[in-house]
């Protein structure tokens, strides 16, 4: 856009309604470059063309073509609408969250017999929730423990008869009599007692067993016992530690800019625990306050929302507290909270730091991206697919895509194809398969295609991505990697085999690396996953007793060989007849 305001934004100003809504910046191909949301879309709109802007915003408004909105009834209408069409999009200029990760929960069932589990949201309502904990390994542990100390049912699968645990004493055996009711109410009782931290009769009770065992001279059980108050009094003590005095259950914001990017620190604390911080760096577009308030909006959509939000953000409370409804947002100015707040700032100013001494800053993604499309004369391309294909001497093959928005892996846009055995072993017409599914199903659903596809074994892969592409009728730009005669990848080749080298050493040869490196990882961790299912089903073959409905059971319980390796024979007659467990225990350890 030239620095005289064109007649068709012109117009377009003049249409803009005093009323909120979501804004779609548009360039000269109608490709959405920018999306956001406004308490006032003539306001918010209006000035991007009518005040002087700067550094990225002014990058942005030089590319706007022209632009749409959609007026909407409230601010937050307006968040979740534009929340689910960056998702959608992925602009070029929005700045994304792409942690999707989550603190482990212990989850106790509802009904029934009394079962845990480690879960990792509390979305399913068949469960009661307690955490988060810092670790799965700490979910871990405490499960562990509460399952020694309680009868609960351990077995996904009711078996025909009481295993080892009821032998033990750590399990009521529901397999041949069902619990009632008043134990089932008792049980339910004692273990969200602990898990609520009160661990007192927890502690009485092991603390009598083992002087009862004793007393039997039953020395190696109250050895056992003795390592059960052990581990309890660890844990204990560790969350003890850990405890904060201000902040039961809450997150606490803070952020620092520099040279144009922001770094957001997270500390998030559950129980009065401090379970940990985590800090985003990203390029600034708006103003600082206005971008960390934006990013905090967006990690309560993948992050459970808490009682409390603590941050001296200009804006937070308002803009939070009008979308997220049962948080309180406090401002603290001194005191605690206040102290804590300081914390943040120094991990958000540590993050920036960390950010600038890797290597992976000196890449500028938006320039390297440009300096690919001048490179292979297309587009910009700022989103790319990539396709590998894995498979054992044509066993098991699957092919992989993996997506880049704006050269950051968009994960939640990555998807796995199982292949048919015609084309097991046969790369070139796997690829073919794949790519026509892809973008046939692309086309169908009125989706957005990817501005690049990258091929990894050079021209035979082109081709017949481009031969995929024809039968899904589309037309989308495809290059492949190709390897020199040392089989190292050193440049792109194009479908008249045209080759475009790369300097090694350029950070856009370590962009497109990071990039084949990661499709590599995902296509062979879904092929070892669904070899290591098919192994473990033709162990099953042949044995006695076991029809397709038990292979799924086990094949359940145990979807790898290394985990029906670990299982004892008591274990495997849980779930199938003791004869089938003798046999099938006997032929994993025959070798």
């Amino acid at each position: 856009m030239s620095g005289v305001l064109s007649e068709k934004l012109k117009a377009l100003i003049a249409l803009l309604p005093d009323k909120p809504g979501v804004y779609q910046m548009k360039d000269v191909d109608d490709r959405i470059i920018y999306i956001g949301k406004a308490k006032n879309l003539k306001r918010r709109v209006s000035q991007y063309f009518l005040r002087p802007q700067s550094g990225k915003v002014a990058a942005m408004v030089s590319h706007v073509d022209h632009f749409d909105f959609i007026i909407v009834g409230s601010d937050k209408e307006a968040f979740i609408l534009e929340m689910n069409m960056i998702q959608t999009h992925y602009p070029r200029y929005n700045i994304m969250l792409m942690d999707d990760s989550h603190y482990p929960y212990i989850a106790l069932k509802r009904h029934g017999d009394p079962m845990l589990k480690i879960a990792r949201n509390t979305k399913d309502p068949n469960y009661y929730y307690f955490g988060p904990f810092p670790a799965s390994s700490s979910a871990s542990e405490t499960i562990n423990l509460l399952n020694k100390i309680y009868p609960t049912r351990k077995c996904r699968h009711i078996p025909n008869k009481p295993c080892l645990y009821y032998s033990l004493g750590q399990c009521l055996a529901p397999c041949i009599k069902p619990l009632e009711k008043e134990q089932a109410d008792q049980l339910y009782s004692d273990i969200k007692r602990f898990l609520n931290g009160d661990t007192a009769d927890a502690v009485n009770s092991l603390r009598k067993k083992m002087a009862d065992a004793a007393e039997r001279l039953d020395y190696e059980t109250a050895a056992e016992y003795k390592r059960s108050i052990d581990a309890l009094d660890h844990i204990v003590s560790r969350q003890s530690v850990e405890i904060s005095s201000s902040i039961t259950d809450g997150d606490v914001f803070a952020f620092s800019t520099r040279d144009g990017y922001l770094c957001l620190a997270i500390l998030t604390y559950r129980r009065g625990m401090l379970l940990g911080k985590s800090t985003h760096v990203v390029t600034s577009f708006l103003e600082p306050e206005e971008e960390a308030v934006g990013l905090i909006a967006q990690y309560y959509q993948n992050h459970e929302l808490p009682k409390m939000i603590v941050g001296r953000i200009k804006g937070l409370k308002e803009e939070i507290e009008s979308i997220y409804d049962g948080v309180e947002v406090v401002v603290p100015e001194e005191g605690r909270l206040s102290d804590v707040i300081s914390i943040a700032s120094l991990n958000a100013r540590q993050g920036l730091d960390a950010h600038f001494l890797t290597a992976r800053l000196e890449d500028d993604n938006a320039a390297l991206l440009d300096e690919l499309g001048k490179l292979l004369g297309i587009k910009t391309p700022y989103r790319i697919e990539l396709f590998d294909n894995s498979h054992l001497q044509g066993s098991s093959p699957v092919g992989a895509m993996v997506c880049y928005v704006n050269g950051v892996p968009a994960k939640k846009m990555y998807r796995k194809f199982n292949l048919p055995e015609e084309v097991a072993g046969d790369d070139y017409h796997s690829m073919v398969h794949v790519t026509t599914r892809r973008y046939s199903r692309l086309r169908e659903e009125g989706q957005s295609y990817p501005d690049l596809i990258l091929t990894d074994g050079g021209l035979a892969q082109v081709h017949a991505t481009k031969e995929g592409l024809a039968k899904a009728e589309v037309d989308i730009p495809v290059f492949g990697l190709f390897k020199n005669d040392k089989h190292q990848t050193s440049g792109l080749v194009d479908g008249e085999g045209k080759t475009y080298e790369l300097d090694r050493k350029s950070p856009l040869f370590f962009l497109l690396m990071r990039m084949q490196d990661e499709v590599h990882r995902y296509a062979i961790t879904f092929h070892k996953q669904k070899r290591s299912k098919a192994m473990t089903r033709s162990v099953f073959d042949g044995i006695p007793g076991l029809g397709d409905k038990r292979k799924e059971k086990l094949v359940s319980s145990y979807p790898t060989i290394d985990a029906l390796l670990s299982a004892s024979v008591s274990e495997l007659s849980q779930i199938v007849p003791e004869e089938s467990a003798n046999a099938l225990y006997a032929r994993l350890h025959e070798n």
